[in-house]
């Protein structure tokens, strides 16, 4: 159960973090005194530079999660109390969390075939409240970020993207991660390349890139600048990438252009090798050369297919996994949970009370109902890919596991 990065942690990451534990300098700042500038050749240092080359950026914030980046993102932004944020209804939950620790308003939105955010629904949800949009490119592939752009521009909107589930991939040549005011990316052991855990905020904004370092590191300016605070920034918080997690950080990133090769590669031979599948197709992608291979999605025409397919391979449809659903997270489902006061409930700054529902979504609920993902190096039941290949398996390995599902379903289905 783990992510494609997992499978090529080697000696280089070994000797990195040796390094850094010889060094006994485990913090990303090397202070040469009280008062005076310090060096920035930290391994977070340089795996902020390597990401920000990779994703044509000029500015990349390394963090303890992708939760504290895509919080960061959101307060940097100005983002806060009485502000609606619209977001998709099927994320992981901390896109939610963010949103209302942020003390935002979530305004969930449906997705499409592509399993991301519907640009269309979006506009229908924008009100004179409305201050950001998240797009979070699920399962590797990227959202339709040309539409949403313009379409934020057009309203004065923040774009922010959550790349937790696509690290490395693009959108029309175009680095996701890029295209919004600030793109927020995770590196644990799920995702395309991986510390553990840890985060990445990334934006071309020079201001934004300041707030957003002052709130993840206590009110500093970035890099500290002498230790110097920022008096007209507001409070922070230490949301900050420890140096052992930067060594292993940095090393991956490196690799990320070859463990996205592996991963595209081995799912075009997974689909070649799997053949159609009567009454399903490939989910949507806006941008196949951009995708990062990480998963196979299918749409059934009927639910019930869905169901029997899933089951034989000893899966769920995505409807039935994890908080990744809006209906399954039960703090946005629960009013009880927050004593109905505050964020997303009742927040004081806002003109109207704010409440959820199960049933909200049908056209997304009608989606996930229907789709089954299997995994091309992303192995984890509670998001839904269970079964599949890894960024190591061979061609013949592949055609063994793509007979064998295909023996696994076709009396099930009556094929």
């Amino acid at each position: 159960m783990t992510g494609p990065g997992v499978h090529f942690l080697d000696d280089e990451e070994i000797a990195c973090v040796v390094e850094v534990l010889r060094s006994r300098q485990l913090s990303r700042y090397r202070f040469k005194g009280e008062g005076e500038a310090q060096t920035s050749y930290s391994n977070v240092s340089k795996f902020e530079a390597e990401m920000a080359g990779q994703l044509g950026v000029p500015h990349a914030i390394a963090m303890n999660s992708g939760t504290s980046a895509l919080l960061s993102a959101l307060v940097a932004a100005g983002v806060g109390p009485g502000d609606e944020v619209i977001v998709p209804g099927y994320t992981f939950v901390a896109t939610m969390s963010a949103i209302v620790h942020a003390r935002a308003i979530p305004v969930l939105a449906e997705i499409d075939e592509s399993l991301n955010i519907d640009p269309q629904d979006v506009r229908r949800r924008i009100t004179p409240a409305t201050k950001a949009v998240i797009a979070v490119h699920m399962l590797g592939a990227p959202c339709e970020m040309d539409a949403l752009k313009a379409l934020c521009h057009e309203h004065g909107l923040v774009l922010i993207e959550d790349v937790a589930q696509a690290g490395g991939g693009t959108y029309k040549g175009k680095a996701l991660g890029s295209w919004g005011t600030a793109g927020a990316f995770s590196l644990n052991v799920f995702k395309t390349f991986t510390a553990g855990d840890g985060g990445l905020l990334t934006t071309s904004d020079p201001e934004l890139y300041r707030r957003a370092f002052g709130f993840h590191d206590q009110g500093f300016e970035p890099e500290r600048a002498g230790v110097r605070p920022a008096p007209d920034l507001p409070f922070g918080l230490n949301l900050k990438m420890a140096e052992l997690v930067g060594a292993v950080a940095y090393v991956q990133a490196t690799k990320l252009p070859r463990i996205l090769e592996a991963t595209r590669t081995r799912k075009r031979a997974f689909l070649n090798d799997i053949g159609d599948i009567p009454g399903a197709r490939e989910r949507a992608i806006h941008d196949r050369d951009g995708d990062c291979g990480t998963v196979i999605t299918y749409l059934f025409d009927d639910p019930r297919q869905a169901h029997t397919f899933a089951e034989a391979l000893g899966c769920r449809v995505l409807i039935e996994t994890g908080r990744h659903h809006y209906a399954k997270m039960e703090a946005l489902m629960n009013r009880q949970a927050w004593n109905g006061k505050g964020c997303p409930f009742d927040c004081p700054s806002h003109p109207t009370t704010r409440s959820y529902s199960q049933s909200d979504l049908p056209h997304t609920d009608d989606i996930l109902g229907r789709a089954v993902a299997l995994s091309v190096g992303v192995s984890d039941s509670y998001l839904g890919p269970g079964f599949g290949v890894t960024p190591m398996s061979s061609p013949a390995e592949i055609k063994t596991i793509a007979d064998e599902l295909r023996e696994r379903v076709s009396t099930r289905m009556g094929w």
